[in-house]
C-alpha cells in the first residue's frame, strides 16, 4: 500500500464514521515542530508517530507504533516495561515504511497492518485538538483526541516523557 492508498484509506475511515475532522493543506513538511508552526498550533497538539522494534524474547520481535505529543519524546524504557521486553529501539526505515504504509514524516497514528500495534500516550487522547500529517507531507488532519481514540482504538499507556532542555 502506497502513501496515497494510506491517505485514501484514512479518508474513507473518517468519512464512514461519525467523527468531525478537518483537512489542512500546507507546504510539504514532516518535522513535528516545523509542521506545527505551519499549521499554527503548539507542538503539544501534534501526534508524533514512531515505529518501534520491541524484542520480547530472543526470537520474538513485535513492532509498535508509539503515538506521543509533539512536544514530548517517546520513553523507550516505559515501552520496554510495558511489553516486559529485553530491548526496544527505533525500527529501521524500510520496516517502518512497510508497516506504517507511509514514509517518515507522514506516519499516521493509525495502523492498517495487523503486525503494528498502536500505543498512544494518555496526553494524546486527552487533546481537544489533535493534528497529524495525513500520510502526506503537504496535508494534515485535525480531529479530537477522543475521536481519534474511538477510531484508532490504541492501547492507551504512558509512553512519553518531557523533552530535556
Amino acid at each position: 500500500m502506497s502513501g496515497h492508498d494510506t491517505y485514501e484509506r484514512l479518508i474513507s475511515l473518517l468519512d464512514t464514521s461519525s467523527v468531525a475532522y478537518r483537512l489542512i493543506d500546507h507546504a510539504p513538511e514532516g518535522t513535528t515542530d516545523k509542521v506545527s508552526a505551519l499549521r499554527g498550533h503548539p507542538a503539544s497538539e501534534a501526534a508524533k508517530c514512531l515505529v518501534l522494534r520491541v524484542k520480547v524474547e530472543w526470537r520474538t520481535t513485535r513492532h509498535v507504533l508509539a503515538v506521543v505529543p509533539g512536544d514530548r519524546r517517546v520513553d523507550l524504557d516505559a515501552v520496554r516495561a510495558l511489553f516486559d521486553a529485553r530491548y526496544v529501539g527505533f525500527s529501521d526505515s524500510e520496516t517502518a515504511e512497510r508497516l506504517a504504509r507511509a514514509v517518515p514524516g507522514t506516519v499516521l497514528p493509525f495502523s492498517f497492518d495487523p503486525g503494528l500495534e498502536v500505543v498512544a500516550d494518555p496526553h494524546v487522547v486527552a487533546q481537544p485538538r489533535l493534528y497529524f500529517n495525513a500520510a502526506r507531507l503537504d496535508r494534515s488532519l485535525l480531529i479530537s483526541g477522543s475521536d481519534y481514540e474511538q477510531l484508532a482504538r490504541p492501547r492507551v499507556e504512558p509512553v512519553s516523557s518531557p523533552v530535556e532542555a
